[in-house]
């Protein structure tokens, strides 16, 4: 039978991380890749500890499907799904639930899994024709950071609520030109979804009558593209005092942009992005962002699963996560540039 230090050893960590790992220890604090190692290093070696313990109370460990629409690739551009499918796998080892990979072949999802499965989880953006699939393998089912029906359960992050932070935060500190940076995604046969952020951003500023179109530029959540709208949004006389980017991925390529022109952060631009992913207090300058609890998000979907599967309640149930604003040094006051310079004037 593995050992802690026998996971420690493949995964390349102290054991006693590894323990407080597995024992979910609040007060640790490790980025989402060490934790994915520890727990694929657990599986590999075919940890069974809490199952053992569940057995020993009476208890039958249960089978939920799990299927994630992010590619590895993918994950590694956005670090955000990473975050929600290790809060999953984490709730399902510490419960003692075995977690069955679903997976997609053209249009149908399948799984090599010959047993029931209690429940599915999905984590992602999905069309009703793809539920529909998913409950097949089981009506009890719950979707992870999307609302798609009044009549599914669901766990999403509150977008409106951050923006409107964010925004506030903006304008107290005089900013009354505001670009968007954002990207969009798709759901079933290339359907494009608008994202909450960019609706909320249009909707907030226009009641204030600071919205300007031309400020808004749209791509994928990648740090390429966030890259190569930044320099796009660079070309236009109009240059905002502050830009809210929509992940902390595409941030980093548009601070890379900025980098390049000469342009400094936040004495003549001020950046704000979204997520908080492990990278945004280590880059230069530190990312002002929101803090979306997306680990948080996916243990609630596990234990928001297992109530439906106990409970006989036919009503829907929609977890609402909330976010906080970050505030680094990547953001200020508009019109830092001026008073700096006039400053080193005065210094000389």
């Amino acid at each position: 039978m593995a050992t802690i230090k026998d996971i420690a050893k493949k995964a390349g960590v102290s054991p006693a991380t590894v323990s407080r790992v597995l024992n979910e220890d609040e007060n640790l604090s490790v980025a989402p890749e060490t934790r994915e190692r520890i727990f694929h290093a657990a599986e590999k070696l075919g940890y069974e500890k809490t199952k053992q313990q569940m057995k020993a109370k009476g208890k039958t460990a249960l089978n939920i499907g799990f299927y994630y629409w992010y590619s590895q690739d993918q994950e590694i551009a956005d670090p955000y799904y990473l975050s929600i499918r290790l809060g999953i796998e984490k709730a399902c080892f510490s419960r003692g639930i075995n977690l069955v990979k679903l997976y997609k072949t053209k249009n149908t999802f399948k799984t090599n899994f010959n047993g029931i499965l209690h429940g599915v989880i999905a984590a992602g953006k999905y069309s009703k024709a793809d539920v529909k699939q998913f409950k097949q393998f089981s009506p009890h089912f719950v979707l992870v950071d999307y609302f798609l029906s009044s009549c599914l359960d669901c766990v999403v992050p509150d977008f409106q609520s951050a923006m409107e932070q964010v925004l506030d935060y903006l304008l107290i500190n005089g900013h009354q030109s505001i670009g968007f940076i954002g990207g969009r995604e798709m759901v079933g046969e290339n359907q494009p979804i608008k994202d909450i952020r960019e609706k909320s951003f249009y909707e907030y500023l226009t009641l204030k009558s600071l919205y300007n179109p031309e400020l808004v530029h749209i791509g994928r959540f990648t740090a390429e593209d966030g890259f190569e709208l930044m320099n796009k949004a660079l070309e236009y006389s109009t240059r905002p005092s502050a830009f809210f980017i929509a992940s902390d991925s595409m941030a980093i390529g548009a601070l890379r942009a900025l980098h390049e022109k000469g342009i400094r952060v936040p004495e003549d631009i001020s950046i704000v992005g979204f997520n908080d992913i492990e990278m945004a207090q280590h880059i230069h300058p530190p990312l002002t962002t929101v803090k979306v609890y997306t680990e948080f998000m996916g243990e609630a979907a596990v234990d928001l699963l297992l109530e439906q599967i106990q409970s006989s309640r036919s009503i829907a149930k929609k977890i609402v996560i909330p976010c906080d604003l970050v505030i680094r040094e990547s953001s200020g006051r508009a019109g830092m540039a001026g008073k700096k310079d006039n400053q080193r004037r005065l210094n000389r």
